[in-house]
């Protein structure tokens, strides 16, 4: 009898007419079969390092006791998460316990009761660490950048020391609330959960809570998974993604099945679109893209943008622009953060050498101020030329009135669109005909096109009410 060397995870059959001492059976009854996985499902989420694994099994009882041995040497596959189920209910098959012996490290026992001579598929499941997957993005822009080719593809690598040949590759995509959810098993507060429980307790309820989550497919679909299993090893075509919608989370299914070996990646395609349209934007925002006007392309994960089928996970996005003469221009490589269906993408390519930025202070000066006499609580108004100080007196308030110019130069050769955000804290009068909004109660935003080969001056003036004449902390548009 020859088992296969790529298994370091193995479950034999043990044949008796009764009930016998687990050391007797290791000891004194020789193994009669060997069954092989008929089919295997990995359902990967990445951000526990947590994969279901659900195997299936051809399996002949006999009537009477009849013993399984598990094995899980040299694989990160947590023994306390190890589950067997029959496929059919009601067959006349029992699970009647479980052993771990304290002689046999890393095996554990189940007696099943048969009420007859029966074949039967058994399903086993358990919690493994060590495998994990990636997302990898590629955009071609058009050369007019109107448009962009997307491709996306899914990574997967296999660390858990165990091989899994004609697998059913599982992906989770999003948020699973492990902790709430945990938190709702153990009929405690979220914050007192991991103060309260012991760490074997937790582990537990964090294998529950993500067992419901990432629950079993309907008997139907593993049928037909059983069924194609063999099938779909020979084509050649790039995989299939299939979507199945979950509430707070997406799981991408690969169609047909993959070989994972223990120590490899694998790459798979995911999904391409064609024609993606898109729009291109300037901005000048300091918070988040520090003091340069740079360059972005927007797009929308929507079905108008032949996308929005499912969210997009996590990953690395490589951005290319084909220059009209066969070949593509490099523009940048970013990390894409999860997008939910009808959010935004944003892919910034940094600042552009053929459009330039300048901020320049025209003039300073103060008006409007208060004074106050020392020792007393008389205040005095004066106007904007009576600058002096009267003896023991000192500024109580006053207004300070700064002119700003915003310099642009469009040398890309086509009208561009720009967009300008900038933060001014306390209280604060903003004045300028670019009609302005406000993005929020600090933040002020105003958007205009520069023709190709033009310059803009957009100018503006800041005043801010300093001591005495400050009244809140927002921004005045007038």
């Amino acid at each position: 009898m020859t088992i296969n060397r790529n298994y370091t995870m193995a479950i034999w059959l043990l044949v008796c007419a009764g009930l016998l001492p687990v050391a007797t059976i290791a000891r004194n009854v020789d193994l009669a079969t060997v069954p092989e996985r008929r089919t295997v499902q990995l359902t990967i989420y990445n951000s526990e390092d947590l994969t279901l694994v659900r195997e299936s099994r051809i399996v002949t009882f006999k009537k009477g006791v009849n013993p399984l041995q598990f094995s899980w040497a040299n694989t990160l596959i947590d023994p306390t998460s190890v589950e067997l189920r029959f496929r059919e209910p009601k067959t006349g098959l029992e699970v009647l316990d479980t052993t771990f012996p304290h002689d046999k490290p890393q095996v554990l026992y189940w007696n099943v009761q048969s009420d007859a001579n029966r074949e039967t598929t058994i399903e086993i499941s358990y919690f493994t660490s060590g495998i994990s997957w990636a997302a990898d993005y590629l955009a071609m822009a058009d050369p007019d950048e109107k448009t962009l080719h997307l491709e996306s593809f899914v990574r997967v690598k296999n660390l858990s020391g165990e091989d899994y040949e004609n697998a059913q590759v599982r992906l989770v995509v999003g948020t699973i609330n492990l902790v709430e959810k945990i938190a709702e098993l153990a009929k405690l507060p979220v914050g007192r959960v991991k103060d309260e429980l012991r760490k074997e307790d937790y582990r537990g309820l964090r294998q529950q809570a993500a067992r419901k989550a990432m629950a079993p497919p309907a008997p139907a679909a593993m049928a037909a998974m059983d069924m194609v299993a063999g099938a779909m090893e020979e084509m050649e075509s790039p995989k299939e993604i299939i979507k199945e919608g979950l509430s707070e989370y997406f799981i991408y299914t690969i169609a047909g099945t993959e070989t994972v070996p223990n120590g490899w990646a694998k790459r798979l395609r995911s999904f391409e679109a064609d024609g993606v349209p898109m729009t291109v934007q300037y901005r000048y925002r300091p918070r988040e893209y520090g003091d340069q006007l740079v360059r972005l392309y927007l797009l929308k994960n929507d079905p108008a943008s032949q996308l929005g089928t499912t969210p997009l996970p996590d990953g690395m996005m490589r951005v290319f622009r084909a220059n009209g003469s066969d070949g593509l221009n490099y523009l940048t490589v970013q990390p894409l953060k999860y997008v939910p269906i009808g959010d935004k993408i944003e892919l910034n390519l940094g600042a552009d050498p053929a459009v330039t930025f300048e901020l320049i202070k025209r003039k300073v000066f103060r008006d409007n101020l208060w004074f106050q006499i020392k020792g007393g609580n008389l205040y005095r108004k004066l106007g904007e030329d009576s600058m002096k100080l009267e003896l023991d007196s000192q500024v109580a308030g006053w207004d300070e009135h700064t002119g700003f110019r915003q310099k642009i130069r469009n040398d890309t050769g086509k009208l561009i669109s720009v967009q300008i955000r900038r933060d001014y804290p306390g209280d604060v009068i903003f004045r300028s005909r670019l009609n302005p909004t406000l993005h929020d109660f600090q933040t002020v935003q105003f958007e205009t096109e520069i023709p190709a080969g033009a310059k803009a001056e957009l100018d503006y003036e800041l005043i801010t009410r300093q001591g005495y004449n400050q009244k809140q902390n927002r921004v005045e548009l007038q």
